[in-house]
């Protein structure tokens, strides 16, 4: 059945072709909307489970959502978005639900609803739900931007109050926070109130408004915020620490592996020999180096233990740069916490092997009843399972660290012939 759905003819004419496009737009809502039935009734049944094991009622539902990402093959800080999305649709919004399940919204614009209602009471919800979506054919040809104005308003006008309160509350969670970009740049992203936002972008443009000295536009406002917020010309190496992984074959040219800035990601190989230049020919600077060590194999690093229960500095050193993001499957969040696989309180050891990097949320998840983290390590390799309340195991891998192919040269005589051996990995390569 499945190949007949998904089978594309190569034959087919153009309009077939759109038809074809346009089919799976509404199967993919239609998937949306079943998903959505099936998390809300998971969340139904495992809260009437905990109450039968007569579990506080504070602590019932902790690590579903976690668990909904991870069924979803998503990062777990995106569980809570989809959990309450289903529930809200199931529970509240059957209009909006019934749109979704005839493929006349796609999931995102119906989540694009569903954010807009978050702030209301449960019937001002409802209400919008009736007003927004009960007409199917008004919403057809309505794009993102346009659903999620209606919403807006007219979650606005039942209850002015409520968006008020939400906007209040978004002011107090504004933060800055980077994400790689091609080509060696970086986002550099800061959520914040509408006037401060708007105050500082027009501030740069006014800058690059007033100076006319060849660089690019682009260049000159990027320059500009880095010099009032560091103080420093752009044209300086940063003072900032900066926690740069790579071999040592690469910092002297014998080879172009990528390096490793924790917060960012792989660097090329000419980018970080940059920077490291830059720090060392900076007498204003100061450039620290530390070695570790590969595995010969896996190229991770080898272990490391401590008698504490709590990890410390050098040991959550060394798993934060092992580990490099929250090592929780399809969770790319920066590493918050050092926590142990076996919680210490069940004889845990305080070590690489049973150290894990974890995010904020993702620590707090696997402390829920029901899952439990293995960890172990196999030819150089750390690896950890993670078995969630329904029996489903998710597997992670540490990264290896930059640099080359791991290899060894050696000669050995065979035969009375000297042969080189060059291992790289498990393979072994012998040349006369």
């Amino acid at each position: 059945m499945f190949a007949q759905v998904f089978d594309v003819d190569g034959s087919a004419s153009e309009a077939e072709l759109r038809e074809v496009v346009a089919r799976c737009e509404r199967l993919k809502a239609q998937a949306a909307a079943a998903q959505a039935r099936a998390a809300a009734l998971w969340a139904e049944k495992r809260r009437m489970a905990e109450a039968a094991a007569g579990m506080p009622v504070a602590k019932r539902g902790r690590g579903l959502a976690s668990e909904v990402a991870l069924a979803r093959a998503d990062s777990p800080a995106h569980g809570g978005r989809h959990l309450g999305f289903a529930q809200a649709l199931v529970h509240e919004m059957p209009h909006t639900l019934a749109a979704l399940e005839a493929g006349v919204l796609t999931e995102w614009r119906a989540t694009l609803i569903v954010k807009q209602s978050a702030c209301l009471m449960v019937e001002d919800r409802r209400t919008l739900d009736a007003e927004l979506c009960a007409d199917q054919a008004a919403l057809v040809g309505l794009g993102n931007a346009r659903i999620e104005a209606a919403a807006a308003a007219i979650a606005a006008r039942l209850d002015a109050a409520a968006v008020v309160q939400r906007k209040e509350r978004a002011a107090a969670s504004a933060r800055v926070s980077t994400r790689p970009a091609p080509n060696g740049m970086v986002q550099l992203t800061a959520v914040m109130p509408l006037s401060q936002g708007i105050g500082v972008y027009a501030a740069l443009k006014r800058e690059a408004d007033l100076r006319g000295d060849g660089r690019p536009r682009g260049q000159i406002m990027t320059d500009t915020l880095y010099h009032r917020v560091t103080a420093r010309p752009a044209e300086a190496p940063a003072p900032i620490a900066v926690n740069l992984v790579m071999a040592d074959t690469t910092l002297f040219g014998d080879d172009d592996s990528p390096g490793w800035v924790e917060g960012y990601g792989p660097v090329p190989a000419a980018v970080v020999r940059d920077l490291v230049s830059d720090a060392v020919a900076d007498e204003a600077g100061q450039a620290s180096l530390r070695r570790l060590y590969r595995h010969p194999r896996s190229g991770q690093l080898v272990a490391m233990e401590s008698r504490a229960r709590i990890f410390p500095k050098g040991l959550a050193m060394f798993i934060g740069l092992r580990d490099q993001t929250c090592r929780t499957p399809y969770c790319d969040a920066p590493i918050r916490h050092h926590d142990h696989a076996t919680p210490a309180r069940q004889g845990g050891k305080t070590s690489a092997l049973n150290g894990l990097g974890t995010c904020e949320a993702c620590n707090y998840a696997k402390e829920a009843p029901g899952w439990t983290v293995t960890t172990r390590e196999a030819e150089g390799r750390h690896s950890a399972d993670y078995t969630t309340p329904t029996g489903a195991t998710y597997h992670s891998t540490a990264p290896p660290l930059p640099g080359p192919s791991v290899r060894r040269r050696y000669s050995v005589i065979e035969g009375g012939l000297s042969i080189d051996i060059v291992e790289l990995g498990v393979e072994l390569k012998r040349s006369a």
